[in-house]
């Protein structure tokens, strides 16, 4: 089972993104399209995480309650009580907290410092990595094996 530091290291794209809460839903929802991301951290300064903005508390918060996302300020809407993971703990521990909380990106926090995000995607894709892995490990195997007795079968004298 992979650890949250080995999948951080193999994201193609490790910036985390962050607004201020006192950004705009509008300016929030921009940065997330440009960066094709479906969460941002909500930050005062560049060290203290105070929420989280994500796709979902848009389409609950705001669009549902009539909102509009030039005039609502982040801190209005974001989610504030947000779960972290360490670099330590495991993809599968991982999965476990998001499905138990019924989310999608998890902040990673090494002593206090924030050292990534992680996404249910970047699970599942280190999940389906460490998979095929074992399949081809297994059919490598398989085959080596099925090699082996054929070569055995054939090579008896007669």
């Amino acid at each position: 089972m992979k650890t949250v530091a080995q999948i951080l290291k193999s994201k193609s794209v490790d910036t985390v993104y962050k607004v201020r809460p006192s950004d705009s839903v509008l300016d929030a929802l921009t940065l997330m399209a440009e960066a094709r991301i479906g969460a941002v951290l909500v930050s005062e300064d560049d060290r203290a995480i105070v929420g989280i903005f994500t796709e979902r508390d848009y389409a609950r918060k705001v669009a549902l309650m009539g909102r509009t996302s030039v005039n609502t300020p982040v801190r209005d809407v974001m989610t504030s009580a947000v779960r972290y993971v360490s670099p330590e703990q495991t993809n599968e521990e991982c999965m476990t907290l998001m499905t138990q909380h019924r989310i999608r990106h998890l902040p990673v926090m090494k002593d206090g410092e924030l050292v990534g995000l992680l996404s249910i995607g970047d699970l599942v894709k280190a999940i389906i990595t460490e998979q095929q892995f074992t399949i081809d490990q297994l059919e490598n195997y398989i085959m080596g094996g099925s090699a082996a007795l054929v070569g055995t079968s054939s090579s008896r004298p007669s």
